[in-house]
């Protein structure tokens, strides 16, 4: 009878060693699969974490105190395929001649860049002329002023830097030919800055000669503000208002930064065209005949 109890308990025992055993692997391998998943939701949240906090410390760069974002405004080129508008570079020109040229300089750019876009040749010859270039030395050492030619600049309103400040109250008015591109918010920045002046608010005081712009970093100013309704006369009899001559003006000065902006996207235009046949040519090739001898089987016999 002890025997028989005695083996029975044994049994148990080892029954219940096993079972222990067991369920002790199936832990084990369970805290394995959790492992991979504990990694992943690790690196997941991290990433987010990286991302959120450069998106924390770009925000206030980008906008700080009373200091606005431009909106988005429509502008007929802003598409992948769209052109610039030809007749609002050429009124955007003279809105630069007539108003901005007072004080900003455009010294990237040369009368040779208008012919074929704002104007031909022979105008633009005769607008090149209208200006007294320095040249020389004659013959005699000499300098001596000259007649603008088409690959003369265009003149800048001071002789230096120290000119343009003294003349605008320590200011130094930027060169407008890569304006665009230098600003954060491109022609969107320059649109609302020229018709954004207001007021400043209550507790903010500006000194003399200084004006209130939100969009403009700090929101003071030394530009008066430029623009009113007829303050030129469009020679194609286009309504002169404020904020028609703002569009002009900044399409004429994307054009500047950009005067390759049409060809460009011209050359990109027939690229896809391009690569759309030669992706289907490649498929073709891929399919028909490189499968063939990618999958062919070559037997050697003895």
């Amino acid at each position: 009878m002890a025997a028989i109890i005695g083996r029975t308990s044994r049994q148990a025992l080892l029954k219940a060693k096993s079972s222990s055993l067991a369920s002790q692997a199936n832990f084990v391998s369970f805290k394995g699969k959790n492992a991979k998943k504990w990694v992943l939701a690790v690196l997941g949240s991290a990433t987010v974490g990286t991302a959120g906090v450069a998106t924390a410390l770009a925000s206030p760069v980008l906008a700080e105190g009373l200091e606005l974002h431009p909106p988005k405004f429509p502008w007929s080129h802003n598409g992948m395929f769209d052109a610039l508008d030809a007749a609002s570079v050429r009124r955007g020109y003279q809105v630069y001649k007539q108003v901005c040229a007072a004080c900003h300089s455009m010294e990237y750019l040369c009368y040779r860049n208008l012919v074929g876009v704002i104007m031909d040749e022979d105008e633009a010859k005769r607008e090149a002329e209208e200006i007294m270039v320095d040249d020389g030395p004659d013959e005699e050492g000499n300098m001596f002023k000259r007649p603008g030619k088409l690959s003369d600049r265009f003149p800048a309103p001071y002789a230096n830097a120290e000119a343009a400040r003294a003349a605008n109250n320590g200011a130094l008015p930027p060169d407008l030919s890569y304006i665009v591109n230098a600003r954060h918010g491109g022609e969107d920045y320059v649109f609302a800055l020229l018709l954004g002046y207001c007021d400043p608010p209550a507790g903010i005081t500006l000194r003399e000669g200084l004006y209130y712009n939100p969009y403009f970093p700090g929101g003071a100013i030394g530009m008066a503000q430029a623009l009113y309704n007829e303050i030129i006369e469009y020679e194609d009899g286009t309504p002169a208002t404020a904020s028609q001559c703002a569009k002009d003006v900044c399409t004429f000065l994307r054009w500047a930064a950009e005067p390759e902006h049409d060809t460009r996207k011209q050359m990109g235009l027939k690229a896809l065209m391009i690569f759309g046949a030669m992706l289907a040519v490649s498929y073709y090739i891929k399919r028909h005949k490189w499968t063939v001898l990618k999958s062919r089987k070559i037997a050697f016999k003895n």
